[in-house]
């Protein structure tokens, strides 16, 4: 019989149990990780940093941001389909270490192992039903409550976590994450710096208050 607490298991704890099955590698920012079109034949697992997921029209003129993944996250799981491509690009954000599992490798540990691939499941329908508020986001709110809410998914503010987090990101690559301008971003971080939702000290600081912000009609 599987274990009934297997979904409580973290993604930490995922990856001990695929141990020395994986290999790991540091990825620069903007390094890519895959392109959309390869073959799906691993899945991968952020140990630190984040990642971007984007997709391209067929002649590559339109691009859009699809999810923004980070470190704890499994990400790839196309490669549990067999013979499929994959239909994003990922790509690093800043300095990043990810691990990556191959598929014969995944498959043997979710076919062994109940309790894992109930974890792994859970984990994934999480990931997935963030990407779909990303979807929300992109199509329904404005490019100040799309800054607003990757700033605070970056910032991972937890039940018991800080007031405050602090991250390492340009305006530039936050514009991208965006899908906006730099000059845009700009003015959205200047506007929240007024009304105290971040700050700068040496560094940029993002504070829990921003919350408010996306709630706001």
């Amino acid at each position: 019989m599987s274990n009934p607490h297997a979904v409580n298991l973290t993604p930490r704890d995922l990856l001990k149990k695929i141990g020395d099955r994986k290999t790991s590698r540091e990825y620069r920012h903007k390094e890519t990780i895959y392109r959309q079109g390869d073959a799906a034949d691993a899945m991968f697992y952020i140990e630190d940093g984040n990642v971007k997921l984007s997709v391209a029209s067929k002649r590559g003129k339109k691009k859009a941001v699809i999810g923004i993944l980070r470190q704890g996250d499994f990400f790839g799981e196309r490669c549990l389909v067999r013979r499929s491509l994959r239909m994003s690009t990922a790509t690093a954000i800043h300095r990043s270490t990810v691990a990556r599992i191959t598929n014969s490798t995944i498959l043997g540990i979710l076919h062994q192992d109940p309790a894992f691939a109930k974890s792994v499941i859970y984990h994934l329908l999480a990931r997935i039903t963030r990407i779909e508020e990303d979807f929300v986001d992109q199509f329904f709110n404005s490019s100040e409550k799309r800054l607003a809410r990757i700033l605070l998914l970056l910032a991972r503010f937890g039940k018991h976590a800080p007031n405050s987090a602090a991250l390492k990101l340009s305006h530039e690559t936050l514009a991208e994450m965006v899908g906006t301008t730099r000059s845009r971003v700009s003015y959205f971080m200047n506007r929240f710096r007024k009304l105290g939702y971040i700050h700068y000290n040496g560094g940029l600081q993002v504070h829990r208050g921003l919350f408010t912000f996306t709630v706001q009609k």
